[in-house]
C-alpha cells in the first residue's frame, strides 16, 4: 500500500446481525497490518441498540494479535469512567501492545445517558478535565497528591507506568470552541468525528489552528486527523441505502448518512477524501460499516495510491 497520508481502520466493532464474529475481526485485523495500514481504531458505545463491543477489551484483542499496528480509541467518553481504574487499563493496554496505544477521549453529546452511569451532568466539562489531568499525573508521577472537585488522592502509587512517555498520546474529539481548548490546554492532538461532516471538519481545524497559536503550540507536533465513514461501491444508490442502515441502528439517524460519508466509485471516494486532508486532516480513519474485509482491500489497492 503506498499513500502520502497515513491512513488507518475502523476495527470491525459493530454487528447488525446480532452474531459477534471474533475470526472476522481476526482477519482483518491481520489483513490491515499485512497491507501496511498505521493503525486501527475503536469507538465507544455502552448503552444502545446496536450489538457493539466494548472498545478497550477490543483493543486489548486487538494488541494480541497485532505486532505493528497503533490502536487507538476514537473516543472513549471518559466523564463516564473512574479515571484510576482507566488510567490502569489504559497503562496494562500500552504494556501489552508494545506501546502502541493512542487515547482518544471525549466528553460525549448524550447527557441523558449520564445517570446511568451514576454521574450527574452538572459540572461534565469540569469531571472530564479533571479525569484527564488525574490519569496523566499518576501515568508520570511516583506519588500523586490530588485535591480536585470530584476525585482526592493522598501519596497514591499507580505501577507499571505507561511504555510511552511521558504517556500515551492523548487525542481529543471535540466540537465546541471550549472544547478545542480544552484538547490544546490538554492534548497531543484533535480527531474529527465520523458524525461531523467535511465542512465542520474544516471550521473546527480552522478554530483549532487559531488556538494553537494563542497557546504558543507548534502545530506541526499536534496531531490532527478524521474518522471518515466510507463506502466503495460503484452502485452508489445501494451503497447509500447500506449507511443509512447502520446510521439508523447506530446514531438512530438514517438521514446523517447522506450528510458525513464519503461513498460511490473510487474516483468518487477519493475526491472526498482529498477534500478532508486538504482541510487539514494529515491523518484519515477509515471506518467501513458493510462488507469491511471487501472494503479493506479496496481501500489499500484503489484508494490509498491516489491520496
Amino acid at each position: 500500500m503506498n499513500s502520502r497520508v497515513p491512513l488507518a481502520v475502523a476495527i470491525p466493532q459493530t454487528f447488525l446481525d446480532g452474531r459477534v464474529e471474533p475470526l472476522r475481526i481476526r482477519e482483518y485485523l491481520t489483513r490491515a497490518e499485512a497491507l501496511g495500514f498505521e493503525g486501527a481504531w475503536v469507538v465507544e458505545q455502552i448503552l444502545g441498540r446496536i450489538p457493539i463491543l466494548e472498545p478497550v477489551e477490543l483493543l486489548t484483542y486487538a494488541a494480541a494479535i497485532t505486532e505493528r499496528l497503533r490502536l487507538g480509541s476514537a473516543v472513549l467518553l471518559t466523564a463516564l469512567r473512574s479515571p484510576v481504574h482507566l488510567a490502569k487499563s489504559l497503562a496494562t493496554l500500552d504494556h501489552l501492545s508494545g506501546g502502541r496505544l493512542i487515547v482518544g477521549v471525549g466528553l460525549g453529546a448524550n447527557q441523558p445517558l449520564y445517570p446511568a452511569f451514576g454521574v450527574p451532568t452538572g459540572g461534565r466539562a469540569e469531571r472530564f478535565a479533571e479525569g484527564v489531568r488525574l490519569m496523566k499525573r499518576l501515568w508520570t508521577e511516583s506519588r500523586v497528591t490530588f485535591d480536585g472537585r470530584f476525585w482526592k488522592l493522598t501519596d497514591a502509587a499507580m505501577e507499571p507506568k505507561p511504555v510511552q512517555k511521558p504517556h500515551p498520546p492523548i487525542w481529543f474529539g471535540a466540537h465546541h470552541p471550549n472544547a478545542l481548548r480544552r484538547a490544546v490546554e490538554l492534548g497531543d492532538g484533535f480527531i474529527g468525528a465520523g458524525s461531523a461532516s467535511t465542512a465542520k471538519f474544516i471550521d473546527e481545524v480552522r478554530t483549532l489552528r487559531g488556538l494553537l497559536a494563542g497557546a504558543g503550540r507548534d502545530p506541526a507536533t499536534f496531531g490532527v486527523g478524521k474518522r471518515v465513514y466510507i463506502a466503495i461501491d460503484e452502485d452508489r444508490a445501494r451503497a447509500g441505502k447500506r449507511l443509512a442502515e447502520w446510521f439508523d441502528a447506530f446514531y438512530g439517524n438514517a438521514e446523517l448518512a447522506a450528510r458525513v460519508a464519503v461513498w460511490g466509485g473510487p474516483a468518487e471516494c477519493v475526491e472526498g477524501l482529498r477534500e478532508i486532508v486538504e482541510g487539514g486532516a494529515r491523518f484519515l480513519m477509515l471506518n467501513s460499516v458493510f462488507d469491511e474485509l471487501d472494503q479493506l482491500e479496496r481501500f489499500a489497492s484503489e484508494i490509498a495510491p491516489k491520496l
